[in-house]
């Protein structure tokens, strides 16, 4: 999933296993706080995932970083 949300293209790789958001990486972005978020979603349910970080905006974008993770997230399940 790529996104032009930074200065720099984003990147976010994942794999779902059982429903479950595995092994998030992302590309670009504020390291440290991707780093955190990645931890954070790590082992959670997809859907709860997309639910509690949809949405949130990086200052005036209209998206940010856990935004993205989202709509990757959507795409990858179908919706």
């Amino acid at each position: 999933w790529s996104s032009d949300v930074c200065s720099s293209d984003l990147e976010i790789e994942f794999d779902i296993e059982d429903n479950k958001v595995k092994n998030v990486h992302f590309i670009g972005g504020c390291n440290g706080n991707l780093q955190g978020i990645a931890r954070l979603v790590e082992g959670m349910d997809v859907q709860e995932v997309i639910d509690r970080v949809e949405g949130i905006r990086c200052g005036f974008k209209a998206t940010s970083c856990p935004d993205q993770l989202a709509q990757a997230l959507k795409t990858a399940i179908g919706k």
